[in-house]
């Protein structure tokens, strides 16, 4: 009987039909318990090649994948995200090292998509405003914007981007898209127009933000991408931290250069010192956030969960993982 591969999962949430799949194709599962309210994003280097030391494959939420982490753990032969992103993996490292670095395409568009628009709802309707002003007994009725026949900008047109298009099309909003991969297929099937970033940001209403964050992307919306936008406008982001610049989104909240915010990540998730900038952020009336929450729906999350492991048992028995879910391979 041959060998079973171990495979580790330092993620939260991985219910039990996706590990009995793992189970039933010659792997053992080791869950890492993580304390209540961490991620394994917050776990160190060493906690880390403890945990998934001895692992032929690791099922990874937003653990920071170095080169040196890599290294420690030579018998990891497959990384699996357990989501869209991979910007906390070092990809050139993994292919240099010959490993296999894999995402779970398919699993949480709708998810993030219906959060998007829950967010551009819920700051434009002022509904957490409204509601902590009643807990302190205020009743009074605050004035809301429609999201209905508004413009819409969407940046980035990957997956996520485009179910929030899908979304959009029963408020009959004017869409506008910034992309460097524009679609002219999807436009003919979809009310978009491509334009500029300039353009998108000085005409819409609600701009919500569907980019990788890579050099080019990195605070794409500052103080000067802010100053170009109506003060009536609100933007979301529950994409990348890093895409906002979050400093100078608050200042611009607070002097009422913008509306309202949404958001879902923010630059204190990679960077410590930006900690008190999102308490302030947090603090404001017209901001309504979650904590990085975007994918993380039962459905979701049950779904991510059984491509990732997909793809660890495709490589572990010397297959490959679906295309699209292959981000690195170390092995050609």
């Amino acid at each position: 009987m041959s060998t079973r591969h171990k495979v580790v999962v330092t993620q939260n949430f991985f219910d039990q039909e996706s590990i009995t799949f793992l189970e039933e194709n010659n792997c053992e599962v080791e869950l890492a318990r993580l304390p209540a309210g961490q991620a394994d994003g917050n776990l160190s280097h060493d906690e880390l090649v403890s945990m998934v030391s001895g692992a032929d494959g690791w099922i990874v939420g937003h653990a920071r994948v170095t080169r040196e982490l890599l290294e420690a753990l030579p018998q990891v032969k497959v990384i699996s995200r357990r989501g869209v992103g991979y910007d906390r993996v070092d990809l050139q490292a993994a292919k240099d090292l010959g490993r296999v670095v894999a995402i779970a395409v398919g699993g949480n568009e709708g998810a993030v998509a219906d959060l998007t628009i829950g967010l551009m709802l819920g700051v434009g309707r002022r509904i957490g405003e409204s509601q902590e002003r009643m807990t302190k007994g205020d009743w009074t009725i605050l004035l809301g914007t429609d999201l209905s026949k508004k413009t819409v900008g969407i940046v980035g047109l990957g997956r996520i981007g485009r179910t929030v298009i899908k979304r959009l099309k029963g408020f009959d909003a004017r869409i506008l898209v910034f992309t460097p991969n524009e679609d002219p297929a999807f436009a003919r099937e979809h009310p978009v127009s491509f334009v500029g970033l300039e353009a998108l940001l000085c005409e819409s209403d609600y701009i919500t933000l569907h980019a990788p964050l890579t050099t080019a992307t990195r605070f794409l919306i500052n103080k000067d991408s802010i100053a170009t936008m109506k003060s009536s406008a609100i933007v979301v982001n529950t994409s990348r931290g890093g895409l906002i610049e979050d400093a100078h989104l608050l200042a611009a909240l607070n002097e009422k250069k913008l509306a309202g915010a949404g958001l879902d990540v923010f630059m204190s998730e990679a960077d410590p010192a930006y900690r008190e900038v999102t308490e302030e952020l947090l603090r404001l009336p017209n901001v309504m956030a979650t904590p990085h929450a975007g994918a993380s729906t039962r459905e979701a999350l049950n779904l991510t969960n059984m491509i990732a492991a997909q793809s660890v048992v495709a490589v572990l028995n010397g297959g490959s993982p679906h295309p699209a879910c292959i981000v690195a391979d170390g092995r050609i």
